[in-house]
């Protein structure tokens, strides 16, 4: 532990800064298995798509759980949004707006404020605060994904969708909770407009109870070591989380680096859509310039800003140490530009919940792409770019399965990538077989590795998936894919992993359509594999691995 904790009035040794530290981060991370544990929908309970934080009362975050990347780099526009409407002890915010902090609108975001009910004021902002009084010290804040937030299709992910009216109910940011008590109305015209409505009360209660847990936790430790400690604390954490991340960025030679690539088409037309990255090193500061990127477009792939910082911040951290706790001081080195009206900063009313999952992926691709000029070695080869998003409803409401699929990782100049696996900005699990069928009408028929579908070279891309599934009755289908037509890249001389592809009942269709299809329909999604890194000849015999890895099927390996 630095000094840092000893600066600025701080006046925080390295051991009692390392047990708050852990403290802190122990309440974001409890509030998560709160809300896991209780949540109603496999998407939440099982495949865990959610993210849990402590922010402080300036609105900067302190502490996360290890959860969903593009959710937790979004929040602190989030926070933002609820602090400018001045919120109050006992209130519980309800917000999915992508134009107000949000990031799509099946993300339902909860803030509430942490209080401490009595303590002399601070330099932190108080909102008021004075001996006796309930004082505003931070907020917590979960994100999970809702299964169906209304819009024009089951699941809310529409991908011919115009404009975010298409997408579902649209929160700006209002109390769903005021003086401990639930606003009925708001409650009411929230579940008035979804499908399903008794999965969606449910999983807001267990994000409400996750919030009642960081209630508890949080002033259990205000009780132990005081108020002044603990905001004091706030400013320490984050003070030593800038100087690691400082220190990791000096390390990257100054200079301009660019990287380009595209998005296979926005679900209203086929063109390809450019995402341009100029990333400026100047000691220990970093500026990402999305200004070349394409303008907004019609369809579905526009990324609010708070997604594309997300994904910055991101490859960020990927770039430096890991150890180095994620809060706010992470931050404050990186600046991201993006103007008004581009496809990375759209403006209302776009359509933007395949920009989430989709974009974000590929600015992840092409952010270190750009640093891969600067530091080869800490970049590793293209995974499969893509959440491989698929949704299977029903228009009567009566279900709506939703699932990110993973796909190849990227070789890294030390290791192979790794085989089915959720890369980039989602971090969520699969949905068990023995959930999918007994909780939804479908059935699973193949559930697979991909053999050949990873690049070759001195360290092999990881590989594909394919995720086959019969549909028991008739439902909407909504497909929002990438890396269909543009193969992950492998670097430093490894080869491009595979293209994925979507089949429905047996013919192969577009990345990204939404579509009603009968009973006995079978749903085939094929995953990207990921890029190699290093020349193929230079591979190490010992390290070879199975032979799908050759592209040989089964039969031909018993043989």
């Amino acid at each position: 532990m630095s000094d840092t904790a000893n600066r600025e009035g701080t006046q925080f040794d390295p051991v009692t800064l390392e047990i708050l530290r852990n403290q802190l981060e122990g309440v974001a991370e409890e509030m998560g298995q709160v809300l896991v544990r209780s949540a109603y929908s496999p998407n939440i309970k099982e495949r865990q798509d959610c993210s849990t934080a402590i922010f402080d009362a300036a609105g900067r975050m302190i502490a996360q759980a290890e959860h969903i990347p593009v959710h937790l780099g979004a929040m602190p526009e989030t926070v933002e949004s609820i602090r400018e409407r001045d919120p109050d002890p006992g209130d519980v915010w309800i917000l999915n707006d992508p134009f107000a902090g949000g990031t799509h609108l099946p993300d339902v975001t909860l803030v509430s404020p942490l209080v401490s009910d009595s303590g002399a004021p601070t330099t932190t902002d108080t909102r008021g605060a004075a001996d006796g009084v309930a004082e505003i010290v931070g907020y917590a804040v979960s994100r999970a994904h809702h299964a169906d937030v209304g819009g024009s299709s089951p699941g809310s992910m529409p991908a011919g969708a115009r404009e975010v009216h298409e997408e579902g109910i649209r929160l700006p940011g209002v109390r769903l909770v005021s003086d401990d008590e639930i606003v009925d109305d708001v409650l009411d015209i929230f579940l008035a407009n979804v499908r399903n409505a008794s999965e969606r009360r449910a999983d807001l209660r267990a994000q409400l109870a996750a919030h009642e847990r960081a209630e508890n936790r949080v002033g259990e430790l205000l009780d132990r070591w005081g108020k002044s400690t603990v905001i004091r604390g706030f400013d320490a954490v984050i003070e030593y989380s800038r100087e690691r991340i400082t220190g990791e960025l000096e390390t990257v030679p100054d200079g301009v680096y660019t990287a380009r690539d595209v998005l296979e088409g926005d679900g209203v037309t086929e063109s390809e859509i450019p995402i341009e990255a100029t990333v400026t090193v100047d000691g220990a500061n970093v500026e990402v310039d999305f200004s070349e990127s394409a303008s907004q477009v019609a369809g579905n792939l526009n990324a609010p800003l708070a997604v594309a910082k997300s994904a910055v911040y991101f490859v960020v951290r990927c770039l430096t140490d890991p150890e180095i706790p994620p809060n706010h001081g992470c931050y404050d080195p990186v600046t991201v530009i993006a103007p008004e009206g581009s496809v990375l900063n759209p403006t209302p009313p776009a359509a933007v919940v395949g920009g989430n999952v989709e974009t974000s992926q590929r600015v992840t691709d092409v952010v270190f792409a750009a640093f891969a000029e600067a530091v080869p070695d800490r970049v590793p080869a293209q995974g499969q770019g893509t959440m491989n998003n698929l949704i299977i409803g029903s228009r009567t409401g009566d279900f709506a399965y939703y699932e990110t699929i993973g796909g190849g990782a990227g070789a890294a100049a030390d290791a192979d990538g790794t085989d089915g696996i959720q890369v980039g900005m989602t971090n969520t699990l699969n949905t068990p077989i023995e959930v999918l069928e007994s909780e939804y009408p479908l059935s699973a028929v193949r559930y697979a590795l991909r053999p050949g579908t990873g690049g070759d070279g001195q360290h092999r891309g990881g590989l594909g998936i394919e995720r086959t599934l019969h549909v028991e009755c008739d439902a909407t289908v909504s497909l929002l894919t990438e890396r269909r037509r543009t193969r992950p890249k492998g670097v430093a001389g490894g080869e491009d992993g595979a293209v994925g592809e979507n089949r429905i009942a047996g013919e192969r269709v577009g990345s990204k359509l939404t579509v009603d299809v009968d009973a006995g329909t079978t749903i085939s999604v094929r995953t990207p594999g990921g890029g190699g890194h290093g020349h193929a000849t230079e591979r190490d015999p010992s390290l070879r691995r199975e032979d799908l890895r050759d592209g040989k099927t089964a039969e031909e390996i018993q043989k």
